[in-house]
Formats: C-alpha cells, sequence, structure tokens
C-alpha cells in the first residue's frame, strides 16, 4: 500500500494528499472549482469563430497533461459542455481540461472536423507556455463521433493532407481516449458506423474520403497508445467497432486496454459503471508517459 502511494505521487507529480486520493470518486466530488477560461477563440473556418474552454486546477503546480475534449452528435449535432462536472475525476488527477466546439456538417462537411481538433492540438501547444500546459502530455478524449475525432486527432501522422497549413505544427499526443466511437466508415468493413449521418457528413466527396476519415486507415505501430470503451449493447454504434479496433491495434503492437460496459448502451452508463469506466482510464494513463514521473 506505502509502495503504490509513493508511486502514485510520482505519477502525478503533486502534493501527498492529491496524489493518494486521485483514483476516489469522494475526490473528484470534492474538487474545487477551476479556473476556467470561456470561449477562446482558436480558429477562424467557414467564416465564423471557433471557441474553446479552459479549465485548469489551480491545486497543481508546473506544465500540466491537458486533455482535450471533443463532443459528439453524428458529426451534424451537439456543442461543447458549458460546464465542468463531467470532469471531475481527470481534473483531480491534475490534468487541464479543454473542450472544443468545432465546425458540424451543415457548415462544413467531412473533412472540416477532423481539421478543426487538429487545430485545437496545435492551439494548445502554440498556448502550452500562457496556459500551464505541458505539450508533450496532450490527450485527446472523445465520445461517440467525438471517439472518432479523438481518434482521428491523435492517430494521423505527422505528414498528411488534412492538416490545414496553419496547423501543422502538433503536440505530442500521449495517448487517446476513445468511447464508443465509429472506427470503420465503409459500411463493408468489420462494424461500420451505418447511419446516414456518416454519408451525410462525408456527402459528394471522392470515394477515397470514406477511408481516409477512417481511423482504421491509421494503426501502425508507434502509435500513441489507446483507451477503448463501449458498451456491449450499443444500439447506436456497433460494439464490433471497438472490437475491430483493439484487434487492430493488438496486431500492430500498440500498446491498449479495452474497457466493455456489460449492458451498456450509448454512453449514459449507471454512475457505478461510469466511476469504473474513469477509474480505469486513469490507470491506463498511469502505464503511459501522461502520467509519469516529470
Amino acid at each position: 500500500m506505502i509502495a503504490k502511494t509513493l508511486a502514485a505521487v510520482l505519477f502525478l507529480g503533486a502534493t501527498p494528499v492529491a496524489a493518494q486520493t486521485w483514483t476516489d470518486p469522494a475526490a473528484w466530488a470534492s474538487v474545487k472549482t477551476p479556473e476556467v477560461t470561456k470561449d477562446v477563440v482558436y480558429l477562424q473556418a467557414s467564416g465564423q469563430d471557433l471557441h474553446l474552454d479552459v479549465y485548469r486546477n489551480t491545486a497543481f503546480e508546473g506544465p500540466r497533461p491537458v486533455l482535450v475534449y471533443i463532443h459528439g452528435g453524428a458529426w451534424w449535432k451537439g456543442e461543447k459542455p458549458a460546464s465542468w462536472g463531467g470532469f471531475r475525476a481527470y481534473l483531480a488527477a491534475g490534468f487541464s481540461v479543454v473542450t472544443v466546439e468545432y465546425r458540424l456538417t451543415d457548415v462544413a462537411r467531412a473533412p472540416a472536423a477532423v481539421q478543426d481538433v487538429r487545430c485545437a492540438l496545435s492551439w494548445v501547444k502554440a498556448n502550452a507556455k500562457a496556459y500551464g500546459f505541458d505539450a508533450k502530455r496532450v490527450v485527446p478524449y472523445g465520445t461517440s463521433a467525438g471517439g472518432h475525432l479523438a481518434l482521428m486527432a491523435g492517430m494521423l501522422p505527422k505528414k498528411n493532407d488534412i492538416d490545414l497549413p496553419a496547423c501543422r505544427d502538433q503536440p505530442k499526443v500521449a495517448a487517446i481516449l476513445d468511447f464508443y466511437g465509429p472506427y470503420h466508415l465503409r459500411a463493408d468493413l468489420p462494424g461500420a458506423f451505418k447511419s446516414p449521418s456518416t454519408a451525410r457528413w462525408i456527402g459528394d466527396g471522392p470515394e477515397a474520403l470514406w477511408t481516409s476519415m477512417s481511423p482504421s486507415a491509421y494503426v501502425r505501430k508507434g502509435q500513441p497508445p489507446v483507451f477503448i470503451v463501449h458498451g456491449d449493447a450499443d444500439p447506436t454504434v456497433p460494439y464490433e467497432a471497438s472490437t475491430s479496433l483493439k484487434a487492430d491495434l493488438d496486431k500492430a503492437g500498440v500498446l491498449n486496454r479495452f474497457h466493455p460496459v456489460p449492458g451498456g448502451v450509448h454512453g449514459k452508463f449507471p454512475k457505478e459503471e461510469q466511476i469504473k469506466v474513469e477509474q480505469d482510464a486513469l490507470q491506463f494513463l498511469t502505464t503511459t508517459a501522461v502520467l509519469s514521473a516529470r
């Protein structure tokens, strides 16, 4: 027990009190209101300003790992969270949290959303000193279509034809949190997301766009580790999307962990299951460079 506590202190580079309690839901509930910076313009595209919010736990000193949250909504709806309540576990572990707005389908079709979240990562790197970010410990995290975008944000190779010219200076992505995100977009592949929203987002682009917008195109040795969550009764994004992702990551020798939720549907897991997911995610991140000793 003592050894585990000391390890936690080293992992988080935090005060002993915070380090001892970061996996305890009671600590999550007692997290103080973070320092909030709202509606920062990180990109102007398609005639609109795109915004992000920053939440920082000022109880921690030194450059902090950064969780970049990307909302879901099948690429055509949804918005960044209005508050920080859903990120208590990560704030308690010492993360700063950045929540991102991106262009939806009715504004710009693929690859716009991917370009935007990549630009958000670029913004994190460019503003690391001002906000106390550690640009070598950046974690894209998304739910549903946001999980897809988190995978795309973290897995795209440095040299690609997707990034906007102004956003090619990317930070090091240390890990990816994919919560029930689409993996294959082509309908003939295992676990493909066959919703009409996919065709709506891809639009009348070239056939190759169905492949280049699929995270499956970028699985490779040396890519960032991936933590995967999926309910085995999900009626929206097939469970097989995540089992296929895990199989491909295993084959490529990529560090990953798959957390299935028995009876889980498309998110909205029971509270006790959500606690288990967040504890497992944070434990997984201690096996990567994200929460390692500085």
